[in-house]
């Protein structure tokens, strides 16, 4: 007997809220309509739902997200690097507690090689009494990040071929929930055999009409919720399948009132919260400026330099939002100020690659460079503010800026010297300085956030 199944997605919500009324009614809906039509249905998220820039997740660690995602009857989710990387090993342990869906990662493990309590690679979900859908998730490798963390993770490319042969065995039809990225679910399609769908995420591709390659069709749904994939499954008499895939558009959708309601209730009681924690008090403003130092950015570099031991401390003014004024600091204010899943780090370059990015920092083109991604959530990269970092400069003719010497904590910069500098980790892995993209040696810090960094110097060091 015929069937079709009818697989909806999401993938990198982000914590932008702002759509979710809308996705709610519409999948709501649509569940009543398969219902009615008695079509399978199945609803999949692809990782990272959640982030720590909205005062939701910030307050709540996340768990605020899983309860959507319980209201909403996911079947399966994976997970994404912000539910990953930016959570301390207790809070990720603790983030799935009550979530009424399976969490799917099969190259996520704790360091003794075991898979933790609220994680398994692989469902498998029977539709009917001869069809079975196995769906297996992937996380994108930051072994790094997750090693600090107390977790190991592997690339997926370690292990799918075996585990899809696995599932196979079981399964009618296997689905990949890949939190990876289009260029790896490519490579997938091309090297792994039996996997008739993967559903993507992590580089917000968008394909409106899903994209086979080497016979598996590839979906992707953007981000911050602004689309819904949907994949339809048609089945024949002999178990044959046929995927076609397409997004819809929420931006024209109505909303779910009573989401929207309990979404400003959450987001009430999250800033109370944030605001009933109290930082410091201030006697004096803390000034803010993007394209000059000021006391805002010189406090931050400061503290960059102090937490990591760094010889010199070294970050972009940008990533301070507004400033502090005079009076009583709470963690709402510094996570309104300072919204970034950015991690400190440590960094070694010798003297006269270090030159090359001050220098490369000083261009006007730089400081008014628009970042997008990496964690950085504001809005231009700004001037880079030093600790241990003297610019002497000289007028030109015409009117311009030039750096004749460049001072290291009073000294001249020795071009042979390795220098260990406190910056962020942003830096590291963006295209924004290639020499500190290069660098063989780094220290990363977690999971302490800049907004961690400025309450430590704030509280302790004013």
């Amino acid at each position: 007997m015929a069937q079709t199944i009818y697989i909806y997605h999401t993938n990198d919500v982000h914590s932008h809220f702002e759509n979710w009324p809308k996705i709610v009614k519409f999948l709501q809906e649509r569940r009543k309509e398969h219902e009615r039509n008695k079509e399978a249905m199945l609803l999949f998220d692809i990782g990272d739902f959640i982030d720590r820039f909205h005062p939701i997740t910030e307050a709540t660690r996340g768990k605020a997200n899983v309860e959507l995602l319980n209201e909403l009857h996911y079947d399966a989710i994976t997970i994404g690097n912000n539910e990953g990387i930016t959570l301390t090993h207790e809070e990720l342990n603790e983030l799935y507690e009550e979530a009424r869906f399976p969490v799917l990662v099969a190259n996520l493990f704790q360091q003794d090689g075991k898979r933790p309590a609220w994680l398994r690679p692989y469902e498998l979900i029977s539709l009917s009494d001869k069809i079975t859908l196995g769906v297996i998730g992937v996380t994108a490798p930051f072994r790094k990040f997750y090693e600090l963390l107390g977790w190991t993770v592997v690339s997926p490319f370690d292990l799918l071929a075996e585990m899809v042969a696995e599932v196979r065995k079981k399964a009618d039809f296997v689905v990949l929930l890949s939190h990876l990225g289009i260029n790896d679910d490519e490579k997938i399609a091309q090297t792994v055999q039996g996997i008739d769908v993967i559903i993507g995420g992590h580089s917000h591709h968008l394909l409106p009409n899903g994209k086979i390659v080497d016979g598996t069709l590839l979906c992707g749904a953007g981000k911050y919720g602004q689309y819904i994939g949907v994949v339809k499954l048609d089945i024949d008499e002999i178990n044959k399948p046929t995927a076609t895939a397409s997004v819809v558009d929420v931006s024209m959708l109505p909303d779910c009132e009573n989401t929207k309601q309990q979404l400003l209730v959450l987001q009430q009681e999250s800033v109370r919260q944030l605001e009933q924690e109290k930082v410091v008090e201030l006697h004096e403003d803390l000034p803010l400026q993007w394209f000059a130092p000021s006391p805002l950015s010189q406090l931050l570099a400061t503290a960059l330099k102090e937490w990591c031991d760094g010889d010199i401390g070294m970050v972009n003014a940008g990533v301070l939002l507004e400033p502090l004024s005079k009076g009583i600091v709470t963690k709402k204010d510094l996570h309104r100020i300072c919204p970034h899943p950015i991690n400190p780090c440590k960094v070694y370059l010798r003297g006269d690659k270090l030159k090359e990015v001050i220098l490369q920092a000083n261009t006007e083109e730089m400081k008014h460079f628009p970042v997008k991604g990496f964690g950085f959530r504001g809005k231009v990269m700004g001037q880079m503010v030093y600790d241990g970092v003297e610019l002497q400069m000289e007028i030109m003719k015409d009117g311009s800026e030039r750096i004749y010497q460049i001072l290291i904590n009073g000294e001249a910069l020795n071009m042979d010297k390795t220098y260990a500098v406190a910056t962020i980790d942003m830096f590291t892995f963006g295209h924004f300085y290639p020499e500190i993209c290069r660098a063989p040696q780094k220290t990363y810090y977690m999971p302490e956030f800049l907004r961690d960094l400025l309450a430590w110097k704030l509280s302790n060091n004013r």
